[in-house]
């Protein structure tokens, strides 16, 4: 009897390997990827604007990227003493003017080398709505009408809320890939649409919202040979089905949930030889996270001895792989 729903997961044609650099962008549901990926010492940067969740502001961002755009002082704009970036997320704010726009051109110089080398663009989009600025919203930052990436929890009436069109979409997103190739021809792209509700919304308005995204990513799956299309929202809403699989919020899939999902990533967007490769790094990072209770005994310096010249010979053999922090603890005395 089966329990599950299946899926036919086509795994793509020329998949990931552990020589490529990743750039992921987009919704909280792209860190859950970006994270396991760098856990298992893949080469990813991911979110240089934060979380982003439509798909005007990551193509806004990812223009930028490629562009290195420069922000300046005249970006930002200041609330409850916060110095914000309407395109950036909060973690970008500073109640220093002059250290946000730091850290943000920061980030901006970093994206732009990445991107320019990167050989895979994983895009999770989360939500069809866009807020533009309105007459209400008299700062700096942004002109009236622009789109904004992230709100700050600024006034309501701040802000003209809508739904793209899916025509909308499909332009936008089409436009950014075409210049997206120009940029860095060798790039592919994987779609991913988030799993996470977006209830403030509304039920029937998310699920309208979603649909919109599925419609345009996959009209993008069928246009660009480079571009691909990763079922996460069916696997945690079609195949796993059940509210065991969400946090207490019932909008945000578990662990359980995500770890299933990153499971089929691998299987279907990854490379034989990268996933067992994978398995020798997750042993070697799970042993770095091993605290003693005891470290002065002989087990304890056999047990780092023994790891740092597993870590050695694996670094060694694979040098694209980054293990210098696991070689320096494993050489603790």
């Amino acid at each position: 009897m089966d329990l599950l729903l299946n899926i036919d997961l086509k795994k793509l044609p020329e998949p990931v390997t552990y020589r490529d650099k990743i750039l992921l962008i987009g919704s909280c549901f792209t860190e859950h990827i970006g994270n396991a990926l760098d856990k298992f010492k893949f080469r990813v940067l991911q979110n240089p604007n934060g979380i982003l969740f439509g798909p005007d502001s990551v193509c806004k961002s990812l223009l930028s990227y490629a562009e290195n755009r420069k922000y300046s002082e005249t970006d930002l704009f200041q609330l409850n003493e916060i110095w914000n970036s309407w395109q950036h997320h909060s973690r970008f704010s500073h109640i220093d003017r002059e250290e946000g726009i730091r850290i943000i051109n920061e980030s901006q110089q970093r994206a732009h080398e990445f991107l320019k080398q990167a050989d895979w663009l994983i895009i999770t989009l989360g939500s069809s709505y866009s807020y533009r600025l309105t007459q209400e919203a008299d700062l700096a930052g942004e002109s009236i009408s622009n789109g904004v990436a992230n709100c700050h929890r600024a006034p309501a009436s701040w802000f003209a809320k809508d739904m793209l069109e899916i025509d909308e979409i499909k332009d936008m997103l089409e436009d950014c890939l075409k210049k997206l190739k120009q940029f860095n021809p060798r790039l592919k792209f994987i779609f991913t649409v988030s799993p996470v509700r977006h209830i403030r919304d509304g039920v029937v308005e998310n699920n309208r919202s979603k649909a919109r995204l599925i419609e345009a990513v996959h009209y993008l799956d069928a246009k660009f040979e480079s571009a691909s299309y990763f079922p996460a929202y069916e696997l945690v809403i079609d195949v796993l089905r059940d509210y065991r699989f969400y946090d207490i919020d019932l909008v945000h899939p578990n662990y359980p949930a995500t770890e299933f999902v990153l499971e089929k990533f691998a299987e279907t967007c990854i490379d034989e030889a990268s996933r067992q490769l994978m398995q020798e790094v997750k042993r070697i990072v799970i042993a770095r996270k091993h605290r003693a209770f005891q470290p002065g005994t002989k087990a304890h310096q056999q047990f780092l001895m023994s790891h740092f010249e597993k870590a050695k010979a694996l670094q060694e053999k694979y040098p694209f792989i980054d293990l210098k922090e696991e070689l320096v603890y494993f050489s603790q005395e």
